[in-house]
């Protein structure tokens, strides 16, 4: 699905020798070639990116079989020529010809099965997109162009899934050698970039175009660092781009770079989870009032640091089949009406919410809401493993694909939500006739969810970026972060 902008895609970027961190002046620019900043990337295995900055190089290093727009259901075939099926049960992938990594080998049907062979062996990220989301039974290479998929179950969802990203393919010497770590290091990929050397941790790499491209970067630096003092040299002229926002200028953003910056959801969506397996949340008013005790919108300003989005229904920005018309009520703080519901319910007695790594800093603060709203006892303490809780528990999803079925699979599976007719209302979107229908469903899916809330939504993820004066179509995607390949300079 491509972004939401929230600020005009024009204006550019400055290409300059400049080193992480902040530097004394602007060095000469250099014609064709950009500066970017990044965090560290936590890998540069494709199939196991979890984080923006490993979507940002990845992403230019290689290309997915098709870009896949959730909200038209529209696919663009990018290395595949086309995904069919007949039936949403046998799936062939034709691809296009003339496909070649960055060593020079030839891209191939083979390259596909047992790259996506070594995902599910290795037990990487997308492992579950493949075998549980998918479902995927049976791989084949009939053909040195021709991918065949046999799947447990009909899914029309298969053509957002195989247009993920982290199912891109992987080259022969590295499928051979089982060298992860190194190849990790210097990637191989089949996309409109190639590494020039090895990955520096701390330091960054340089990013070469393989193909010629008129107008656009022939060359990228990517520089590793701070991203306040990385925003920082992108202002004074001494970084060209700088791929992320802290919240301190977040403000400062929207007029320092007025219409050089943009705004896009990311794959990853955070809720509060209730133990349904506990009598005193068995009852969805008590859940009902748990979320409209949290105000999402004073997190957000406050230690979330304007880096996320405050949920207005549950299925995120990255995932959603359209629009919804408005707020959903679970989305919304209104505490006076979340005390009357654990009254009406006759909640009582202290309470825990239990979190993860992920939510350190803010898990507090949202246990001291609750508590003035819902007028009991909250507190916070860290989850410790995936055992059953007593209390809520924070949950962030991340995304491997546009399709809502992944989400909304996930998070019956998390909570160990069993209502009537909810697996059929799945079922039923993932086969139906044609996006529209299968959309339809989905939010019939979703608003079931809200109705008996085994999760209340918080709020998704989303990126920034700003840049100079010298480029243009500067644009984002949820799945593949800043699209460095279209930068015009």
């Amino acid at each position: 699905m491509r972004l939401r902008v929230s600020a005009l895609p024009v204006l550019g970027v400055l290409g300059l020798l400049v080193v992480s961190g902040c530097s004394d002046s602007a060095a000469p620019t250099r014609p064709g070639v950009l500066t970017a900043a990044l965090r560290e990337p936590a890998t540069l295995l494709p199939a196991d990116v979890h984080d923006q900055a490993g979507r940002l190089v990845t992403g230019a290093l290689w290309t997915p079989l098709a870009d896949y727009d959730a909200t038209t259901g529209k696919l663009t075939p990018r290395a595949a020529e086309s995904i069919t099926s007949t039936d949403q049960v046998h799936w062939t992938v034709k691809l296009r010809a003339g496909g070649k990594f960055h060593d020079g080998t030839p891209v191939t049907s083979q390259s596909y099965l047992d790259t996506w062979n070594a995902v599910t062996r290795e037990h990487w990220t997308a492992s579950d997109l493949l075998r549980n989301t998918l479902g995927v039974k049976e791989i084949a290479a009939p053909g040195p162009a021709t991918v065949t998929l046999t799947l447990e179950h009909p899914s029309g969802q298969a053509l957002a899934m195989l247009a993920s990203p982290s199912l891109v393919p992987l080259p022969a010497s590295v499928l051979a050698s089982h060298d992860w770590a190194g190849f990790a290091k210097s990637p191989v990929g089949n996309g409109p970039f190639k590494l020039d050397g090895p990955w520096q941790p701390g330091g960054g790499g340089k990013l070469i175009r393989v193909a010629d491209a008129p107008g656009k970067a022939r060359e990228i630096d990517l520089k590793v660092g701070d991203p306040a003092a990385q925003y920082d040299e992108v202002k004074a002229g001494k970084l060209d781009l700088a791929t992320e926002v802290p919240g301190d200028r977040h403000d400062a953003m929207h007029t320092e770079f007025a219409d050089r910056h943009v705004t896009w959801p990311l794959p990853d969506v955070t809720y509060l989870a209730f133990p349904l397996q506990d009598k005193r949340f068995q009852d969805s008013t008590v859940r009902h009032g748990f979320a409209l005790g949290v105000d999402r919108a004073a997190l957000e300003a406050g230690p979330l640091a304007h880096q996320i989005d405050p949920a207005r229904a549950l299925l995120p920005p990255a995932d959603a089949p359209g629009e919804r018309s408005g707020t959903c009520r679970p989305c919304s703080f209104d505490g006076p009406a979340a005390k009357a519901l654990l009254t009406q319910a006759t909640f009582s007695g202290a309470t825990t919410v239990y979190f993860g790594p992920e939510a350190e800093t803010w898990a507090k603060p949202l246990a001291e809401q609750l508590h003035t709203a819902l007028g009991v006892d909250v507190t916070a303490k860290p989850r410790q493993g995936t055992a059953p809780t007593d209390g809520p528990y924070t949950l962030t999803v991340p995304l491997a694909s546009p399709s809502p079925h992944e989400l909304l699979a996930a998070l019956a599976k998390a909570t160990g939500y069993t209502a009537d007719g909810f697996t059929q209302l799945l079922d039923s979107a993932d086969t139906a006739a044609n996006a529209d229908a299968s959309g339809r469903l989905y939010r019939l899916a979703e608003n079931q969810l809200l109705r008996d809330l085994p999760v209340a939504p918080l709020w998704s993820g989303h990126g920034h970026a700003v840049w100079t004066d010298r480029a243009h179509n500067v644009t984002a995607t949820p799945f593949g972060d800043v699209n460095l390949a279209e930068i015009t300079i």
